[in-house]
């Protein structure tokens, strides 16, 4: 790895990247994340393929890291229940170790790192609200109240509802996505992949998944 001289963070090489899945794979399982926020009074929630096999109520693949989501402005909350790790700011393909506030402010993914051994425990990504809203950072305009977007497991873990974390895979449809949209489909219920075609159709009016919705 090496430091750029413009402002501290840390070009990621690929050699860096590549060793990034060793770093992440004793990262926690949803059960052990909602055990240490238990009893923080800002919504959070289980986000990416994790989210779809909680929806599913199996693990149906191996998970690269665990992400979670809360709203940008009650980081505080969460930073602060982690004593003994730091948070690393994150970027494309560049990363701040120990963030400061400014790049907190400015970027929208933050890693925890246990300081001893150098892992990577969950991502905690600091989404757009406002006014009690959730903002969907990849298209401003859909704005939806967090009791629309949560879902709880039987045993209260909280996730984004599988409409939600299917519009964020599309951007891409990478291998995996597919793999989770083919998983997730069948088990949504009418209302549900009619809400899904609406958004994707609303923002890939193009994209493939729309003839199996």
């Amino acid at each position: 790895m090496s430091e750029s001289e413009h402002g501290g963070w840390i070009d990621l090489s690929p050699a860096d990247i590549e060793a990034l899945d060793d770093r992440w794979a004793r990262a926690w399982t949803p059960p052990e994340i909602a055990q240490r926020l238990a009893g923080v009074a800002t919504p959070w929630y289980v986000a990416g393929g994790w989210a779809l096999d909680l929806f599913l109520g199996r693990q149906t693949r191996r998970h690269a890291d665990l992400e979670i989501a809360i709203p940008a402005a009650d980081f505080a909350e969460i930073s602060g229940l982690f004593p003994g790790y730091v948070f690393d700011g994150v970027g494309q393909n560049q990363l701040w170790e120990d963030a400061t506030a400014e790049v907190i402010a400015a970027t929208h993914q933050t890693w925890l790192r246990d300081q001893a051994s150098g892992d990577y425990l969950v991502d905690v990504m600091r989404e757009p609200h406002e006014e009690g809203a959730w903002i969907c950072r990849h298209v401003p305009t859909i704005r939806l109240p967090y009791a629309e977007i949560i879902r709880r497991t039987a045993d209260g873990i909280p996730y984004l509802t599988p409409e939600l974390v299917l519009l964020f895979k599309a951007k891409h449809a990478r291998p995996k996505d597919q793999r989770d949209f083919e998983g997730a489909v069948p088990e949504l219920s009418s209302a549900q992949r009619g809400r899904l075609a609406e958004l994707i159709g609303g923002v890939y009016p193009e994209h493939r998944w729309l003839a199996a919705l």
